[in-house]
């Protein structure tokens, strides 16, 4: 009788209607766990394929095989999202543009320049010096130029051509206030 009244006790745990609930709360929760599962598969399928009937195929692997579609899908999905092959895309892409065409910029206001000019048409920096014999723009850099074979002999450097703006603007004032010093005609 001893043996009947411990089950008989256990049964009716089991059957208790806090257990009960507890079960049917755990049942509940491993449902909504994986419709969340499957939801997020289908989403995160949608970001790093382009192709809807792989997409379709993963969200149904997601819903039809509870919990195990989610790690079959982790195993096989790509390693990078859409927008992420783009933006490597358009990066090297980039980088490839750089090195077959680099741009050649003013080292004071980094305007683009052009390689033959001799100074910045925007700041006026000289950014290459003339050749003496045949007026080549040589690099700043060279020794000799490599048209004409003549040695460089001054190192070339980096200033404005123009005077300062405001010692122009004085300057050019001041000399349409000076008197003109003709001789009177007598």
């Amino acid at each position: 009788m001893a043996t009947s009244s411990v089950f008989g006790s256990v049964h009716g745990v089991l059957h208790s209607t806090p257990f009960q609930l507890a079960g049917n709360l755990t049942v509940l929760l491993a449902i909504v766990f994986w419709l969340g599962l499957a939801y997020w598969m289908f989403r995160d399928v949608r970001r790093r394929v382009a192709d809807p009937l792989l997409v379709g195929i993963s969200a149904l692997l997601g819903i039809a095989v509870p919990y195990l579609g989610a790690l079959i899908y982790l195993l096989f999905r790509p390693p990078e999202t859409l927008a992420e092959v783009r933006a490597r895309q358009l990066e090297v892409r980039a980088l490839e543009e750089r090195l077959v065409r680099p741009r050649e910029r003013c080292p004071v206001c980094h305007s683009e320049s052009e390689p033959g000019y001799l100074v910045c048409p925007v700041c006026t920096t000289r950014l290459r010096e003339p050749c003496r014999q045949c007026d080549a723009p040589l690099e700043p850099l060279w020794q000799m130029c490599p048209y004409c074979a003549t040695p460089v002999t001054s190192p070339p450097t980096l200033e404005p051509v123009a005077d300062d703006l405001d010692a122009a603007l004085t300057r050019e004032s001041s000399r349409s206030r000076q008197p003109s010093t003709r001789p009177a005609a007598s």
